[in-house]
This record gives C-alpha cells, structure tokens and sequence, in this order.
C-alpha cells in the first residue's frame, strides 16, 4: 500500500504493508536512521519520533495509523527548544555509549515544548519510558534543566 507522510516538514510517499511499524519505514525506507530499534516492543524508548508533536514509539506504530499526520524525527527536529536541548545535551555530556540519545532527546523536547520550567519528578516522569543502560539519568535530567533555563532566558 502506498502512504503519503510529512516527515520533517518533506512529504514522502513509501510502499509499505498497512502493518509494518513506523521505525522500520524510517529506517529502511527512507534511510532515517537517528531513530533506534532496541525492545521492539515500546519499552525502551529508543525509538521514539514525535507524532504531530507528541512522542511515539516508532517501533510500535504501524503505517495504517499515519494517514494525515506528521512525523519528526531526531534528523529533523528544530527549533529554540530542540537547539537548547542538544547544546545542553552536549555541554553536559550526557551520552556515554549514546544508543538512547535519540529517544530521550525527543521526549525531553517533547516535555520542555509542554512544560517550560519542570521539577525533577516531572522530567524523570516524562523520561520514565525512556532507558538509559549507561544510567546516565542524573546528567539528563541535569541538561534538561539546562535547555529549560536557556528557553526562558
């Protein structure tokens, strides 16, 4: 079946069955590959995208729900909020092996796009889907408090 997507402000058309998941769309189709594959099964948070801003697993999002809607992912995802971010991401240093980078960024930008100035038990609530095997969570959530101080600056 063929879809129509936005996908980082670019419409693309892919071929693809009604139930193959998002993730292997952007990665095998469209060659997206900032976007990880880890569980599979929308427990890990690797694979998340924004879906018309909100964040989604990828890997358990199939193509027939797409219709209309538009997709970001980490190679696409811009702005003051998302710039702050990654400047934060790296003056902290926050990945060490960095498989999870991709995910937890677009779930922080996610959570700092809705909420400007969390508590830690917000943004560890916001990240809580997201895991780190490196335990690199007291640097994220470190930068994220970083890029929400530079947002309101």
């Amino acid at each position: 079946m063929k879809y129509r997507l936005m996908i980082n402000g670019e419409e693309r058309e892919v071929e693809v069955d009604s139930g193959t998941p998002l993730l292997w769309v952007l990665r095998d189709e469209l060659g997206l590959t900032g976007t990880k594959y880890s569980c599979g099964v929308a427990q890990c948070g690797a694979c998340t995208v924004h879906l018309d801003g909100k964040p989604v697993r990828s890997c358990v999002t199939p193509m027939r729900n797409l219709k209309k809607r538009e997709v970001t992912t980490i190679e696409g995802v811009e702005g003051l909020v998302a710039d702050a971010v990654r400047e934060s991401w790296e003056t902290i240093q926050v990945p060490q092996c960095g498989y999870c980078q991709s995910g937890q960024i677009m779930t922080a930008i996610a959570l700092l796009e809705s909420q400007s100035d969390p508590e830690d038990e917000e943004i560890d609530a916001a990240l809580t889907g997201n895991i780190c095997r490196c335990a690199t969570y007291p640097r994220i959530r470190r930068a994220v408090h970083e890029a929400a101080a530079k947002v309101r600056s």
